[in-house]
């Protein structure tokens, strides 16, 4: 059974498991459908466009970001020491389960990385007129890429009306070992390149 966290909880990744190198971190969402006064059909989100919600992972040194090439997303699919993987873009968010996934060999971060922080933004949020609150059902999740067993799952239950990034999670060393915090943090940063300046 996966372990299900609320937000501000941090729980030990690898102590637990031990021999676990290898995860899948899932992130999903599903837009809120609403009717649309008076008029036939449903819409989703602002003016009627579908979402675009990207999942990306910023490495940090230090708990700084030291350049693009620690920046995984959905135009940079890997990273240069190649730890991380994402599996590429989810352009809609429809249907079940994970909606991007990230693929992470933790035996192969370089020692300079102490921490992996996972975020999702809303692409060409401000154009659209969408924020997190026209979004429902968000989660992480972290899953044993060997037994394919689910270790531990995070949903973001908040209300974030308003909020057009969420600071999702983080994976940080811990000595030897790698831990897990539910993070769940909204801000009103328009793109990556905002949230990365806040770890500058």
């Amino acid at each position: 059974m996966a372990i299900v966290l609320q937000k501000g909880q941090r729980i030990d990744l690898t102590k637990g498991n031990p021999g676990l190198e290898k995860i899948m971190v899932g992130l999903g969402w599903d837009p809120v459908q609403k009717k649309a006064g008076g008029l036939r059909g449903m819409f989703s989100g602002g003016g009627g466009s579908s979402f675009d919600i990207d999942a990306s992972v910023i490495m940090l040194q230090n708990d700084k970001f030291a350049g693009k090439e620690n920046l995984i997303y959905f135009g940079n699919l890997k990273s240069s020491c190649g730890s991380i993987v994402h599996t590429g873009d989810n352009l809609t968010g429809d249907g079940d389960g994970d909606d991007e996934q990230i693929l992470i060999e933790l035996k192969k971060i370089p020692a300079s990385v102490n921490k992996l922080v996972f975020v999702v933004n809303i692409y060409d949020c401000k154009a659209r007129k969408q924020d997190f609150g026209m979004v429902k059902n968000a989660f992480i999740r972290v899953v044993n890429s060997t037994s394919k067993e689910e270790l531990l799952k995070f949903s973001l239950s908040e209300d974030y009306s308003g909020s057009t990034s969420l600071l999702v999670a983080e994976i940080y060393r811990n000595g030897a070992d790698w831990k897990f915090a539910a993070v769940g943090t909204g801000t009103q940063d328009a793109g990556l390149s905002e949230i990365v300046q806040k770890f500058a």
